[in-house]
């Protein structure tokens, strides 16, 4: 099958990428680097990118926390990928979404993505929405995020992590099969404390920050405590734990 990848350059995609071409298909990135600018829609008809493509894979994502300028980056996106599926005869849309999206109001980024699951929902093409929860990077995101004179403030978030190779796996078990609308969420085999991974990743990295677990000056806001970000009840649990892949990429 050829199976395209939106933001097949960015940090899930290019596994996604990797994983579609191990399960012996073929992958069709869809990225500035190979002409095409999913927010104007540019290149996307260009040398019918997506003739004989049977499903596209969107991974796209931005680094805008503000509620506007996130549903118009995933409303844009979404957008004119949708159309070119349709009139390309794409048979499947397949988007990666985030566990607990509906229950968070005070991320902006939020806000981008329950619109682009909406735009998906009401949309031409036969589509899978898969939510899963915060990749293994994610606590070293907050460091940076919040890092100042060797303090950072990290939030005292429970949280189910997940793996980026095991998303893209299951990305691309998806995307060959029918689709499915909405399926169970997609989340790592343990419960975490974010200040505790922190820790260690920083630990692991040879890396010394004081953390300060505080809800204030943060970057989230506390609807996203408790279990706001824990997976449903039925969810499909990936293989790879923190400390395994912790293990596999601490850095030289």
């Amino acid at each position: 099958m050829r199976v395209a990848v939106a933001g097949g350059t960015g940090l899930v995609g290019r596994q996604v990428v990797d994983a579609v071409r191990i399960a012996g298909h073929h992958p069709v990135v869809l990225a500035r680097s190979t002409g095409v600018d999913l927010l104007t829609g540019a290149g996307l008809d260009v040398a019918e990118v997506l003739r004989d493509v049977d499903a596209v894979i969107d991974t796209t994502n931005t680094a805008d926390t503000d509620a506007d300028e996130a549903q118009r980056f995933f409303g844009a996106v979404t957008e004119h990928l949708l159309a070119a599926e349709q009139r390309a005869g794409v048979t499947h849309h397949l988007v990666l979404s985030i566990v607990g999206v509906e229950r968070v109001q005070s991320a902006g980024h939020y806000a981008g993505k329950r619109r682009q699951e909406q735009l998906v929902a009401d949309g031409p093409v036969p589509w899978t929405i898969l939510r899963a929860t915060q990749f293994f990077e994610f606590p070293e995101m907050v460091v940076g995020w919040t890092r100042r004179d060797g303090t950072a403030v990290v939030p005292p978030l429970l949280m189910q992590p997940i793996a980026v190779a095991d998303v893209a796996d299951t990305l691309t078990q998806i995307a060959v099969g029918p689709p499915q609308g909405r399926v169970p969420d997609l989340a790592g085999p343990e419960t975490q404390d974010l200040v505790d991974m922190a820790r260690r990743a920083l630990a692991a990295h040879g890396e010394e920050v004081r953390l300060v677990p505080s809800w204030r000056d943060g970057p989230f806001g506390t609807d996203m405590a408790g279990e706001a970000l824990l997976p449903g009840p039925d969810a499909r649990l990936a293989p790879t734990g923190f400390d395994t892949w912790l293990n596999d990429t601490q850095r030289p």
